[in-house]
Order: C-alpha cells, then structure tokens, then sequence
C-alpha cells in the first residue's frame, strides 16, 4: 500500500468520528444483575426463502412440504415472520454490511473475499471490474482495499455484553486485521476466519485436514480438532461448541450476544447422515437429499439452542434473531412443464442475482413480551438494519463510529408501533462479475421502492421494472408501460449510487466507467 492510500485513509477517520446517537445505559458497573436481554443472531449461509417447511409467503410451495424445519416452525410460533426481509446477493457484502450497518455501495465489498489483494472476479470480455474492496472490512485503518468501521459487536461489548462468535466469519482477507472475529469485538471465537465456505462437513475428513493435521484448502474449517476422526457433522459439532460457550456465559453476571453463524447450507452438498435416508425414501436423488439434510441439521441446532434456554431458564429473557446472508443458490435449474424452476421458486434465479432469489431471505424474529407471537411483517428491511436495530434492543442508544450509519432500526416493526419501512428505498450495488452465470446476476444495481423495484444493468443500460407484490417471480417487465416510474426510480438510484461514493464497472473498449441509471 502506498503512503498516499494510508494517509488519505487515516485523513478520513476523524471527519466521521462523530457520528454518534442517543443515550446509553453504559455497561451497569456495580449493579448487582443485568436483567438486559441476551441476543442470539442465527445467520444461515446460502439459504433461499424456500428452504424451509414454514411458508414465509401467502400459500405452502412444493419445496415448504418437501423439507423439515420443525424448530423454525417452534421459532415462528414464538415470535414474528418477516416475509419481505432482504440481504445481498452474495455472503461478504452481506456480512459486512452487518457488521458495519452500511450499504454495500458504500463499504465496497461486492463481491465474495478470500486472499489479499486477490480481487475473486471472474474476467470479462466487455467490462472491467472497478477497484473494489477485494481486501474486506478492517476496524483500523492501514490496509489497502478495504472499509474502515466500528463493529456493532465492539460497541455491545464495550457496554456489557460477553461476546461469542462461533462459525463462519468472512469479514476480511487473510493476513488482514479483519479477517479474525477477536478484533471485532468478540471474546470467544468458534471457527471463525477469513474463509467464506468449507471444505468439508465431515468429522471423518477432519473438516478439510490431512492425517497430519495440514489444511487441504483454504477452506479448511479451524479450531475443531477434538471432532477429527468421528461422525460429527459440522453443524453438530458447533452447535456442542456454542452450547459449551453459553453453559460459560451462564456463569457470568452480565447478558450474552452470540453470533451463531452456520456454513450450511454452503456447498458441498455432504450428506448429513442423522437425516439423508428420511430424504431419500422420498423419492429425492442423492443430490436434493443431501441439501436437505443440511437444512435440517441446521434446523436442529436452531432447536439445540432453544432448548438450551429453556432448560438455562434463559428463554424468557433472550431474543433470537433467524437470518439468512444471501439467496439459495440456483446454478442447476430443472425442466418441469416445459419452464425452468429451481430450488427459489416462486422467486426468480438465485444467489448472486438482484432478482427476488438471490436476495429475500426467510426471517424470524423472537422476543418475549415485545413481539407478538405467531406475528407477521409485510414491510421490507435491508441487512444493515441489523446493526442499530440490535444495539437498540440492548438498550445501547448512544455510541460513536467512525462509519456512517445506513441501516434504520427495525423495532418499530417489532412493536408494531411504526413503519420504517414507508417511503423508504432500498438500494443494491454489484459492480463484479460474481462467477456464476443465470438471471439478474452480474454488472448491475437495484432500487426497491414500494411496490416497485427497478434493476439496470451496467454492460448495455437496459432496465427492468417489476411490481413485487403482484408479480413476486419477476416475469413481467413493466419498464415500457411505466416510463414515468423508471424515469423517477433511475433518478433517486443514481443520485443514492452517486451520494454514497459506490463504483461502476469500467467500459473495455472505451476504458470509460458505464453511464450512471439516470444517464
């Protein structure tokens, strides 16, 4: 990194430092209990809006009846649905937008990391990828490629609460200062690194480790040595893990926040032989039998831990946060009555597409005595509403980043006692060539506003309007019957793009960025 790039960064730090928020109740010293409540966000990876038995639309799919998730079914009971709860479309943009509360136009991280310094884009022969922040996010200044920002997590440990991480981390780049949830503010880290996949499942394959203990991959899951040689699936063996660090936290006078974050339903599609065969006499084919044995081994650990605070006498005190980083991924469409359906249907494409697949995920949000059980929101929310919305619920009202804030807490939707969501727009940025091929994916933005969501495409300018809740598959563009609409939804998604300082792809054969949507 050149000295111009450091110091043009650390010039930066203190014009946002002050950004701060209302009062605070500090971190209780001195008082004899904390009756604040504990915080558990289960984040899933790659799983689709239809991965589940618990139909977060208005009828059961075919996919709701094939798969098993009793405990989201327990966890929805208990508390409230979120039907339109959006992410982006691929794990690190998501991710680092949790942890820093901005949009993915802003922070630059749009695409997935893993090296330094080695942007993951896939070459292409018309655009060139702009210089984005390949590197992740850093909570110091110093490292090239990267956003600058103060963790949520930091801030909730810094008044009070025992921090656990356990799973996948994928903040920042190896031999980056983000890549290690510790520096995020989590006491406990569980498995956790720069990785945003794994190499395997299996306890029997040491989770990607030779027989010597050497990582086969980059991949390889860390810090689970104990499992290595047994038939311990990894969803298992974090959910002991976790259990083991909550029976920890038990002991200590101050409230818990624990980052369940799960590599399933990543690929690869190892089975989870604790539930395979149930898929199989079915009628699945290997392949949709071992994905749904991830879904529900990932279910199990959801109840693994519901039934730890029941039994902890912590349930009634304890708010549990379902999420999902990004949309299912869709790369093998199949041929049913002579149209394409994937594993998303009714929503359109997959993972690393702005069309509804690739980026509304199956939300749950339960809270004794503030939510009401059995409930269900209608209105949207963007991942980064997660960062002010969990500070808030931690009775955390005044706190200084050195980041802007974009996120908008949430809990007037879980009090039901306002609607953020209305005349609000939600804004996506993907300015890389992700890797995969299918609809809505690669080179492109979005705006959602109201009813409406506008897609434009950075390679040759075209636009694609869609009413949402009439046409939830996105098959019907209305960009020609609604010129008024696009005009004005191009406008406010170019001046957001433009607000937030976010990048265009750059032109091959004019070596010029691609014209703004309102250009």
């Amino acid at each position: 990194m050149n000295k111009k790039s450091v110091l043009s960064i650390l010039a930066l730090a203190p014009a946002v430092a002050s950004h701060s928020y209302a009062e605070s109740p500090g971190n209780n010293a001195g008082n004899q209990t904390d009756n604040r409540p504990n915080i558990i966000l289960f984040m899933v990876d790659d799983m689709g809006w239809q991965d589940t038995s618990l139909p977060f639309w208005n009828q059961q799919t075919k996919y709701n009846r094939l798969y098993e998730t009793p405990n989201m079914e327990r966890l929805a009971k208990q508390g409230m649905m979120f039907t339109q709860a959006y992410a982006n479309s691929i794990s690190s943009p998501s991710r680092c937008s949790l942890m820093t509360g901005t949009n993915a136009a802003r922070h630059r991280v749009t695409n997935w990391t893993l090296q330094k310094d080695k942007p993951t884009d896939r070459k292409s022969n018309l655009l060139e990828t702009p210089e984005w922040n390949y590197n992740g996010i850093s909570q110091v200044p110093g490292t090239n490629n990267t956003f600058v920002g103060t963790s949520f997590v930091q801030i909730l440990k810094d008044n009070g609460y025992h921090t656990i991480h356990c799973g996948k981390a994928h903040f920042g780049s190896i031999d980056t200062p983000g890549e290690d949830p510790h520096h995020w503010g989590f006491e406990v880290n569980i498995a956790g690194h720069a990785a945003g996949g794994l190499a395997s499942y299996l306890g029997e394959q040491n989770y990607g480790h030779d027989k010597n203990g050497n990582p086969i991959s980059l991949m390889s899951v860390p810090g689970l040595e104990k499992y290595w040689g047994t038939d311990t699936f990894v969803t298992e063996a974090l959910t002991q893990e976790a259990i083991k660090a909550l029976d920890k936290a038990k002991k200590y006078n101050q409230p818990f926040y624990l980052y369940m974050a799960h590599y399933a339903i990543h690929v690869p599609l190892d089975k989870d032989m604790r539930f395979y065969d149930k898929y199989k006499k079915k009628g699945m084919t290997d392949h949709e039998a071992a994905y749904a044995s991830l879904i529900e081994g990932m279910d199990k650990s959801l109840g693994d831990l519901m039934d730890w605070l029941e039994k902890n006498g912590e349930a009634d005190n304890t708010i549990i946060i379902f999420m999902s980083d990004n949309g299912g991924l869709a790369a093998e469409p199949y041929w049913r009555d002579g149209q394409i359906h994937t594993q998303n249907y009714p929503l359109n494409s997959g993972k690393g597409s702005l069309y509804e697949g690739g980026i509304r995920e199956p939300m749950i949000v339960s809270w004794k005595g503030t939510v009401t059980p059995g409930s269900r929101c209608n209105n949207y929310l963007l991942i980064e509403d997660f960062y002010p919305t969990i500070l808030e619920m931690a009775g955390v009202r005044k706190y200084k980043t050195i980041q802007p804030i974009d996120g908008v807490s949430f809990m007037p939707l879980l009090t039901q006692t306002g609607n953020p969501s209305k005349g609000r727009n939600l804004y996506w940025n993907m300015p890389n060539n992700w890797g995969n091929d299918g609809p809505g994916i690669n080179f492109n933005c979005a705006v959602r506003s109201g009813d409406w969501k506008l897609i434009y495409y950075y390679a040759d300018g075209k636009k694609e309007l869609f009413n949402i809740p009439e046409d939830i598959g996105e098959q019907h563009d209305l960009s020609q019957q609604h010129p008024d609409i696009v005009k004005r939804l191009s406008k406010q998604l170019g001046n957001y793009l433009r607000k937030v300082d976010a990048q265009r792809p750059i032109q091959k054969a004019t070596g010029k960025p691609c014209l703004w949507p309102d250009e």
